[in-house]
C-alpha cells in the first residue's frame, strides 16, 4: 500500500522509527535533567537568589515593563499589517513604476536586521541632529521589518487563489480594487492567517531587542535586577520569570488570533452554505406556484 506523498513504512520501518522516537525522546530528557542539576548545583533555586521577588517594588515593576512590552508590540503590530497590506498592493500592481519601486523596498527592509535598525535609529540619527526615544526606535524597526515580510505573505496569499477568483470579480463589473479589496484579499487573509499570527508572535518577541538601545522593557528589567549584587545577583531567576511571562503572552496572542481565524471560517461557511441552499430555495418556491396554479385549473375544470 502507498501514499501519494510517500511510502508507507512496513513493519521494520516502523519499529525503527519507534526506536529512535524513545532515543530522541531520552537525550532531550538527559540535557534537560542536566541543566537542572547544574541549577540545584549552583544554588539558583536557593531562597537567596529568589529573595528579590518577595519585594512588592520588584512586581510593580515587573509590570510596568511588561505594560510597555505590550505598548511597544501593539503600535508595531497595527503599524506591520497597515504597512503589510500597503506594501503587497503595491507589488502586485500592474503599473511597472508603482511595483519595482516598492519591490525594491521590500527587499530591502526584509534583509536588514531588526537591531541594525534600532541601532540606525536610536544611534545613528543623532549623528545628524535627529534624536530619537528609545520606545519610537523600537516601534519603527519592528514596524519595518515585520511589516515587509507581511507584505510578502499577502502577496503569496493572493497569488496562491485560483485566476477565476478575479476573472469572476470582473465579470460582475467590479474593478481591480473592489476585486483585490472583495474578492481576493479576505480570502487570501483567512487562507495565510497562521502565518501572519507566526509573524506577529515573532513580533511580540522581537520587542526584547530594545533592552539594547535601553528601552525598559522586560529583558531591560530583568538585566538590571540580575546585575543588583544586594539581591544576590539573581541573573537566572530573573530570566525565568520574564520567560514565563513571554510565554504567556504569545500563548495569550496565539489563542486571539485562532479565535478570530475560526470565526473567520464559520463566517465564510455560513455564507457558502446559504449561497447553495438559495436556488434550491428558489426552485422549491417555483415548484409551489406551479402546483398551487396547477391545483387551480384542476378544480376549474
Amino acid at each position: 500500500m502507498t501514499s501519494v506523498l510517500y511510502d508507507v513504512p512496513g513493519p521494520r520501518a516502523i519499529a525503527r522509527n519507534r526506536i529512535l522516537g524513545v532515543i530522541t525522546v531520552v537525550v532531550v530528557a538527559a540535557i534537560l535533567g542536566f541543566f537542572l542539576w547544574r541549577l540545584f548545583a549552583t544554588g539558583q533555586f536557593s531562597a537567596e537568589k529568589w529573595q528579590a521577588f518577595t519585594y512588592t517594588n520588584v512586581w510593580m515593576q515587573i509590570g510596568l515593563a511588561t505594560l510597555r512590552t505590550l505598548a511597544a508590540f501593539a503600535v508595531a503590530a497595527v503599524g506591520a499589517l497597515i504597512l503589510g497590506f500597503t506594501l503587497a498592493i503595491g507589488r502586485m500592481s500592474d503599473h511597472a513604476w508603482i511595483r519595482v519601486p516598492v519591490g525594491a523596498v521590500v527587499e530591502f527592509l526584509r534583509a536588514v536586521p531588526v537591531l541594525v535598525f534600532m541601532f540606525l535609529l536610536y544611534y545613528g540619527l543623532p549623528v545628524i541632529g535627529v534624536r530619537m526615544p528609545p520606545y519610537w526606535a523600537v516601534v519603527i524597526a519592528l514596524i519595518a521589518y515585520n511589516g515587509s515580510v507581511l507584505a510578502e505573505v499577502i502577496r503569496a496569499g493572493v497569488e496562491s487563489l485560483p485566476r477565476g477568483q478575479q476573472e469572476a470579480g470582473y465579470a460582475i463589473g467590479l474593478r481591480k480594487a473592489g476585486v483585490m479589496q472583495l474578492v481576493l484579499l479576505p480570502q487570501a487573509i483567512r487562507a495565510m492567517m497562521p502565518v501572519i499570527i507566526a509573524q506577529l508572535v515573532v513580533t511580540l518577541k522581537d520587542t526584547a531587542l530594545g533592552f539594547i538601545i535601553t528601552y525598559p522593557e522586560l529583558l531591560f528589567y530583568a538585566r538590571f535586577i540580575g546585575s543588583q549584587s544586594e539581591l544576590g545577583s539573581p541573573i537566572i531567576p530573573a530570566t525565568m520569570i520574564v520567560g514565563a511571562i513571554y510565554i504567556g503572552l504569545c500563548l495569550i496572542l496565539s489563542f486571539v488570533a485562532n479565535t478570530v481565524e475560526k470565526r473567520l471560517r464559520r463566517s465564510s461557511a455560513g455564507v457558502n452554505i446559504a449561497q447553495a441552499e438559495q436556488p434550491t430555495q428558489e426552485i422549491t418556491d417555483t415548484e409551489l406556484i406551479i402546483t398551487q396554479r396547477g391545483g387551480g385549473r384542476a378544480g376549474g375544470d
